[in-house]
């Protein structure tokens, strides 16, 4: 009996395996060569590698000697040896007249110490099966509770980092050396216990987690439908239907050349435009995946996470901002993106600002009390009456909030305390007290508030009877000076003025809010003096040129904010 492994070995397969579609036939033929039983009587195990079973008696016949018809007709028909011997037969097998081989257990080493030549041959037919990576399913196909990463070592050191690649170091048949240092009893008793342990040790091993979903080259399989990632393209590509245009074109060599001009053809020029049309939708099917994988636009999960964290106005700031994206990298693009944020929340917070500037509110810790209040206000549902059916229909009516004015209007504000008021006689105060409204006096009609709005800087008490208008103040020119010319364009602050302090600030080319300032320590200076200024101690407040300071104290007294010592 001559061993199927020494009349021929099996050649090993190199790194690179084709995939192409004759893979079936090759895996038939070299089985046959190999000879191994081919997968029509081959199944798996619960053991793992291939089970062999008798086609008569339907006996597990792997560990043992089975008997093959070598006939053409029965060309995968195996016998166990009771039925071999009984001559019993099935299909259109004929014991009598039909050849059959003899194939016994190759339990012994080949190339190397603690691997048989069997566990070699279902190897080479599981790469060629499976192909070369695919080290999971090779193992299972080995068998014998083979690992994968066992199974790559072992092909690795044995045929890849062989001296005599494609061939392993023992691959010469006149080389006995390891079946006589290793026995064929010895090597299958090692081969039993090793399953035996493996066996107990999966057994009592913790049950394993489910196996995951592989990511495979298939739209199913990637959190963005339709994109394939092993083959990084898309189910519905970029002008999907654009080979179309070029499919059924052909170019031969020598058409549509002009034998006599040696110019081409228009057949061919037309040709040759289509073909720069389609180049033309290929280069921009790659500039768009080129953006989307710059930019991670394929981790759909954490985009969207990153998303619903922004406000409303940021999402939409950046959804904007989305274009400018196929001009810059994505480094540049998020820096681009945040410094857009960054401005629109610079912007909110200075238009929030303005609103507490015109609330007249100066420090941070009034304006977060205004904007609770505000929100309580904007939450406080309207009251409506019980008779009233049609109130839910309405439009509610905002009330104006009630402000409290802040402590610095005491400084400006047009009324000043009753101190500095004009006093009246005690004989007029008498007669105003005793006679008819009609009959008062003219300077105390004067003193009778005026309609109209209070501006800054205008008490709207006339101290003089309305028939002698109290004179406009001139505000003298400085020498060598041209007025400035203010406006709300070039002044943030110019609205708190009154137009005779406009006038003064041009004249003087001061600024409205240092005017400001000066014009509240004056203010300051005078009531602690009880109303009264001197001149000496308004130019120690102003500290500006004393020309500029003499004419701020004229003003001054002109208006009647202070009194001149």
């Amino acid at each position: 009996m001559v061993s199927e492994i020494k009349r021929k070995r099996p050649s090993p397969i190199r790194p690179s395996v084709s995939a192409g579609g004759d893979r079936q036939s090759r895996t038939e033929s070299s089985s046959q060569e190999m000879g191994v039983i081919k997968r029509k009587n081959i199944v798996k195990g619960n053991e793992g590698g291939l089970k062999y079973i008798c086609d008569v008696c339907s006996a597990d016949i792997t560990s043992t000697v089975r008997i093959r018809c070598a006939h053409p007709a029965c060309g995968e028909y195996d016998l166990c040896v009771p039925c071999f011997s009984k001559g019993e037969s099935s299909r259109d097998h004929d014991p009598q007249t039909h050849p059959f081989s003899v194939i016994e257990q190759h339990s012994i080493p080949v190339y190397t110490r603690d691997w048989g030549a069997d566990e070699e041959l279902l190897l080479l037919e599981g790469l060629e099966v499976y192909g070369l990576g695919s080290w999971s399913d090779v193992a299972d196909h080995v068998g014998g509770f083979r690992t994968k990463e066992e199974v790559c070592d072992h092909y690795t050191k044995t045929y890849i980092e062989s001296a005599k690649f494609p061939l392993p170091e023992n691959a010469d048949p006149k080389d006995l050396s390891l079946i006589e240092e290793v026995p064929r009893e010895d090597f299958q008793a090692r081969k039993k216990r090793r399953i035996e342990d493996r066996k107990e040790a999966a057994k009592s091993a913790a049950p394993a987690t489910p196996k995951q979903k592989p990511t495979a080259s298939v739209p199913a399989c990637h959190e963005v439908q339709g994109y394939m990632p092993g083959r990084l393209e898309f189910e519905t590509e970029f002008c999907n239907e654009a080979e179309e245009a070029v499919q059924h074109m052909m170019f031969d060599p020598g058409d549509g050349v002009n034998p006599r001009t040696g110019e081409l053809e228009p057949e061919m020029e037309l040709k040759m435009l289509v073909m720069n049309i389609y180049n033309a939708r290929l280069t921009a099917r790659a500039d768009r995946k080129k953006i989307i994988f710059e930019h991670e636009l394929l981790q759909y999960r954490r985009n969207n996470i990153l998303d619903k964290r922004r406000t409303k106005e940021e999402r939409d700031l950046h959804n904007k901002a989305k274009p400018f994206a196929r001009m810059m990298n994505h480094q540049d693009f998020e820096a681009f993106t945040t410094n857009l944020e960054y401005e629109h929340n610079l912007r909110q917070a200075i238009g929030q600002l303005q609103d507490w500037r015109q609330m007249r509110i100066g420090d941070l810790k009034s304006g977060e009390k205004y904007e609770q209040e505000k929100q309580i206000r904007a939450q406080r549902p309207v009251a409506t009456g019980a008779f009233d059916r049609v109130a839910s229909g309405r439009i509610p009516k905002i009330n104006p909030p009630i402000e409290v004015p802040p402590a610095t209007t005491a400084l400006t504000a047009p009324e000043l305390p009753e101190r500095f008021k004009p006093n009246l006689h005690p004989q007029k105060a008498s007669s105003i007290a005793n006679g008819p409204p009609s009959a008062l006096h003219p300077s105390v009609t004067a003193l009778t508030p005026t309609k109209g709005p209070l501006t800054n800087g205008d008490n709207n008490i006339s101290a003089t009877p309305p028939s002698q208008s109290k004179p406009r103040y001139s505000v003298p020119s400085l020498s060598g000076t041209t007025p400035m010319k203010l406006a709300n364009e070039n002044t943030t602050d110019l609205h708190l003025l009154t137009k005779e302090e406009a006038d003064l600030c041009s004249t003087l080319r001061l600024m409205p809010k240092p005017y400001l300032v000066i014009k509240e320590g004056m203010l300051k200076e005078a009531m602690r003096s009880g109303g009264s200024l001197k001149r000496k101690s308004a130019k120690e407040v102003c500290k500006i040129d004393p020309s500029k300071s003499t004419r701020i104290f004229d003003f001054f007294v002109h208006s009647g904010w202070i009194q001149k010592v």
